[in-house]
């Protein structure tokens, strides 16, 4: 059993270019190697929708508790590849789009900031071996917040 520094996870075959990983919690995601055969993400795509998954967490948490009434946080992510092998990453730019009623930029801004320089363990640790960069906009709700 992994302690609260060691995650664990398996990753299986399920043919053809297909692989299902499962985490130590317990859930399972289907990998596909082969982006052109439309079946699921590639791990690539999974990596950089990770780095946005969550940064989208902080940034929702963090406005939460600055009492901003947030109703979506959509974050546009864009991954810039090397031609040579291995086709790293070279750049990852994530633009967080909050809707929200008078959503502060202020308070976007910094959340945006806390995120990618102090909470977002993946975006952080990619800051390690790419450039990556955010930005965000700030839209006007027409939905009432829940409460």
């Amino acid at each position: 059993m992994a302690g609260d520094n060691q995650l664990q996870a398996t990753v299986s075959w399920a043919g053809d270019s297909n692989f299902i990983g499962r985490s130590g919690t317990g859930h399972a995601v289907v990998f596909d190697s082969n982006k052109d055969s439309g079946v699921a993400p590639t791990p690539m795509e999974m990596l950089l929708m990770s780095a946005g998954a969550c940064s989208s967490v902080d940034v929702v948490s963090i406005l939460q508790k600055a009492k901003q009434q947030v109703t979506n946080c959509r974050v546009v992510l864009t991954g810039e590849r090397v031609d040579t092998i291995p086709r790293v990453f070279s750049k990852i730019h994530l633009h967080f789009e909050v809707t929200g009623f008078d959503v502060s930029e202020k308070h976007v801004e910094r959340a945006v900031n806390l995120s990618a320089e102090k909470y977002c363990s993946v975006s952080i640790m990619l800051q390690q071996a790419m450039e990556v960069t955010h930005s965000f906009s700030v839209h006007p709700s027409e939905v009432q917040p829940q409460s």
